[in-house]
């Protein structure tokens, strides 16, 4: 009797995976709509907004974690997997922190050009980091991109350093995540727990100089403020659903939903200005990603036997 395939041990990928159809586009599409959650927690400020964030979300995950029985796992970790996972967790605090922050301000235009950007940014530490190297039309998306950026900086007489900021501080995250030896459910909680106890002092001390919003304005923004964690959580294991069900390809293509429903959010209900300038990097940011997925979704001609490139 052979061995089994360590394969079979997992769910089988499918990019017509109804299930993870489904998981991909529910995590996208709440992610989207993330630039119409946030300003609901008006007044608080963003630094208090990311603070409940974490702790709601650490709550909501350590239950989680308990009801799947995934403690052992965390428990597991040793000092280099805890020092990935902090790592890993204050890259993605400073990404949340952003966001939220650059939505606040009305820059939710800028924020989606930073996701837009972010899956070319992986490609650029994949070469800066782990010596990856890329294929022609990945080298022509990068410039693209690159090339997008400087008109933008020119067209509006500033860099868009929070579009850099957002793709950066994710692919950052992302490096951290790839060696991280935790599952979905996991990693979240524990970078949750190197989070947590920072975010609650910081709320404690807001609280009692009376700076704090949570108890202060009413049953329902106190909801919402709880509601941060939830709203965290729910995309991100919809998203590791996903990831176990369909093919990395569909899940790239699927990605895009997420900054498009917020540009879309930005100029038509936030309204912000659409320079041509911005229009043009705009332009030239979707022409590299048609290029990059283009290429990612291009069948690959096996290798002859001989070993020949």
């Amino acid at each position: 009797m052979t061995a089994r395939s360590p394969e079979r041990t997992t769910l089988e990928r499918n990019e017509r995976s109804p299930a993870g159809l489904a998981a991909g586009v529910g995590a996208y599409v709440l992610w989207g709509m993330f630039p119409a959650f946030w300003p609901l927690l008006d007044p608080a400020a963003p630094l208090e907004v990311l603070a409940h964030r974490v702790v709601w979300t650490a709550v909501l995950m350590s239950v989680v974690l308990t009801l799947l029985r995934g403690w052992p796992e965390v428990r597991r970790l040793g000092v280099r997997g805890w020092l990935v996972t902090a790592a890993a967790a204050v890259f993605i605090a400073v990404n949340w922190g952003l966001f939220i922050w650059g939505v606040s301000v009305g820059m939710v235009v800028e924020a989606a050009l930073g996701y837009y950007m972010t899956p070319l940014v992986g490609v650029l530490f994949g070469v800066l980091v782990l010596r990856e190297r890329l294929r022609p039309a990945q080298w022509t998306a990068l410039g693209l991109a690159a090339t997008a950026v400087v008109v933008i900086a020119v067209g509006n007489g500033t860099v868009p350093w929070l579009s850099i900021a957002l793709a950066g501080s994710f692919g950052v995250y992302g490096l951290f995540k790839a060696t991280a030896p935790l599952s979905a459910a996991a990693g979240l909680t524990a970078e949750g727990l190197v989070l947590v106890v920072p975010a609650a002092v910081f709320l404690l001390v807001l609280e009692s100089a009376g700076a704090g919003t949570f108890v202060d304005h009413g049953p329902w923004h106190l909801l919402l403020m709880l509601a941060a964690g939830p709203a965290t959580a729910l995309p991100l294991l919809l998203y590791g659903s996903a990831a176990r069900r369909l093919p990395l390809t569909t899940l790239g293509v699927l990605l895009y939903i997420n900054p498009t429903l917020q540009f879309l959010w930005g100029v038509l209900v936030v309204g912000e200005t659409m320079a041509p300038a911005r229009w043009a990097g705009f332009a030239l940011v979707w022409v590299a990603l048609l290029v990059f997925t283009a290429d990612l979704v291009r069948p690959r001609r096996p290798r002859a036997l001989s070993g020949a490139a």
